[in-house]
């Protein structure tokens, strides 16, 4: 499972004032607290808190390098701006995120090869999301097929079904776990899967238990990565025993703490 920190974003209050303020110390404190909570890359993403999205991107990457060297998940719909970022990142990076559009894939998916990166592709398109499973994988066969015509390394590709909030969507859910069982069909090797958590509880009550118990049923059927808290230790614990009960690693009684202590990267 990768574990992608998900705080370092321009939506959340005190990102954004350190962001407009140019600050470095929240930047600081967030980078370094999710290297230690095991976080496998850090989502950088500027939101709303400027106009100047490539300046602020290059900011981001470069207050985050000062202090952690966990590669980056760079997350703008400004292109670019991420690859103003990826010019500066010191270990490969990965791009999120490019919905099935034959213009911005045709746009991002080159970028993504040539500094190495992985890239997520979303399984949308100007329509929106699709309702079920397989209009999900039609979209996702887009995205596999453009990145092997232009040349990125399947293993370098992530497929986000995109789970909306339970209180709104609730059938939603039962489509993108079967679109996740589902990729890994789409070719040979085959692309990765990976969610945004947070969007499933949006406005529910008990966010982290929606977030934990959504997150061990998509490990279940074969999930690889996800956008997520890495500060919420009830989640990290869900993953870890998710990982045991799926024979992914294996059982010791300081399981969590070997797992907590893993320094995947």
């Amino acid at each position: 499972m990768i574990l992608i920190g998900e705080r370092i974003n321009g939506m959340f209050k005190d990102v954004r004032r350190a962001i407009q303020q140019g600050n470095p110390e929240p930047i600081w404190d967030w980078a370094k607290r999710q290297q230690a909570a095991g976080a496998d890359y850090l989502d950088l993403n500027v939101g709303p808190a400027v106009e100047d999205r490539v300046t602020a991107m290059k900011w981001l990457v470069n207050t985050v390098q000062e202090v952690s060297d966990v590669p980056l998940c760079l997350d703008s719909t400004d292109y670019d701006s991420i690859e103003a970022g990826l010019e500066l990142c010191k270990r490969p990076a990965m791009i999120n995120s490019v919905p099935a559009d034959a213009p911005k894939l045709e746009r991002v998916i080159p970028m993504a090869r040539d500094h190495g990166a992985h890239l997520i592709g979303l399984a949308m398109n100007e329509r929106g999301i699709p309702k079920n499973a397989e209009n999900r994988l039609a979209l996702a066969m887009e995205i596999v097929a453009t990145a092997d015509a232009y040349g990125l390394p399947m293993d370098h590709l992530l497929i986000d079904p995109l789970i909306l909030p339970c209180y709104v969507a609730q059938d939603h859910g039962p489509e993108v776990l079967e679109t996740i069982r589902q990729v890994k069909l789409l070719a040979t090797p085959s692309p990765r899967t990976v969610v945004g958590l947070s969007n499933v509880s949006q406005k529910c009550v008990d966010r982290p238990l929606v977030n934990r118990t959504f997150l061990v049923m998509g490990m279940a059927c074969g999930l690889d990565a996800a956008i997520l808290d890495v500060d919420d230790n009830e989640l990290m614990d869900a993953v870890a025993t998710a990982r045991i009960l799926l024979n992914q690693d294996v059982y010791a009684e300081s399981y969590l703490k070997v797992f907590k202590n893993r320094g995947v990267r």
